[in-house]
């Protein structure tokens, strides 16, 4: 078994500069301290949801069709979704079927098993490794933590040396403005926004063009996300991405969405009406450690396009870290080493 402090690294991008030439990329793998017990404490209800059951099930006989049948149901009830629970069991079924485990056996064997389902479908987020300035795009519901997950990832970038913009482009909501200017200054990033009902366009055309002049590294584009309007939502989305292509066709560099885990399988609607609309690149998970249903993060990492490239399991800023899903399976289940 391959330790998971050898999978969680913090992949850091550092910008140096050279009198006369571009900027170039070193990139340092730095352990997060303290990251793997954050995780496994942010995820200890759902490792609670998870594995009681089947722990206490499978620890007292040998594996039986019994037993693999309340294992089917038991990750259903977690939100792991049917497909991926069907092929666990057949997974413990070849590897386990007629044994006497001991716990530890049992979650070890999980958490592969997890791990098998999630490993295709985890990916980076190189803000840093890209074209100047990048464009990320943040979509999603209101009360996702979308907000707050930008905020987080600008003061990851500036606390590297980052020249980094803000651009509130959710011009209806003076409360989400008013936050996101907070994790401006805190971050020491520029920010951009413009009156009530302005056009999210236009300001994100405008910040854009005045981010390439003025040699910036990194344009953060926070949006709104009103459910209750969906038709007008998608469509002042897809303007903001057609005036950014003005701009630079391949911009957004990329469009996150951020989805709330506490929400449970209802994460998965929302996947569905952005995924296929907004052209999302990457998925993050917030509020982990506010939930008993982490494992729906399996259901939507497989019924997205998109993979997923952060995680987050607290308020702090650096309870926001890359998608590691070797490190996530484990803490799913239990296992904190």
């Amino acid at each position: 078994m391959v330790r998971p402090e050898r999978f969680l690294r913090r992949v850091r991008c550092r910008v140096t500069r050279r009198a006369g030439s571009a900027k170039a990329l070193t990139m340092t793998d730095t352990p997060k301290k303290g990251w793997l017990s954050r995780l496994s404490e942010g995820l200890s209800r759902s490792s609670k949801q998870m594995t009681e059951q089947v722990v206490s099930t499978f620890v007292r006989e040998p594996l039986s069709e019994a037993a693999l049948e309340k294992l089917e149901e038991h990750l259903i009830e977690s939100d792991l979704g049917p497909a991926a629970s069907s092929r666990i069991v057949e997974r413990f079924r070849e590897l386990r079927f007629g044994k006497v485990s001991d716990e530890r056996e049992v979650k070890e064997a999980l958490a592969e098993a997890v791990a098998a389902e999630l490993l295709p479908r985890q990916a980076t987020y190189e803000p840093l490794n890209g074209p100047r300035p990048f464009v990320t795009l943040f979509v999603g519901v209101n009360g996702s933590g979308k907000t707050t997950t930008l905020g987080k990832i600008a003061a990851d970038l500036t606390g590297q040396g980052a020249k980094v913009m803000i651009v509130a482009c959710d011009t209806f909501r003076a409360a989400a403005r008013e936050q996101l200017k907070v994790w401006a200054d805190r971050a020491g990033a520029d920010f951009e926004s413009r009156r009530d009902g302005a056009d999210p366009a236009g300001l994100a055309f405008d910040a854009y063009t005045r981010a390439k002049a003025e040699g910036y590294d990194v344009v953060l584009i926070d949006t709104a996300g009103r459910l209750q309007n969906k038709s007008a939502l998608m469509d002042e989305l897809l303007k903001i991405v057609r005036v950014l292509k003005k701009i630079d066709p391949d911009a957004p560099h990329e469009t996150l969405l951020v989805l709330d885990a506490t929400v449970g399988r209802n994460a998965l609607a929302q996947e569905q009406i952005f995924g296929r609309t907004a052209y999302v690149s990457g998925l993050v998970m917030t509020k982990l450690d506010g939930t008993a249903r982490g494992g729906v993060l399996v259901p939507v990492a497989q019924a997205s396009d998109a993979p997923i490239k952060l995680i987050g399991v607290g308020e702090g800023i650096e309870d926001l870290q890359p998608f590691d899903a070797r490190a996530f399976s484990r803490s799913l289940v239990g296992l904190e080493d």
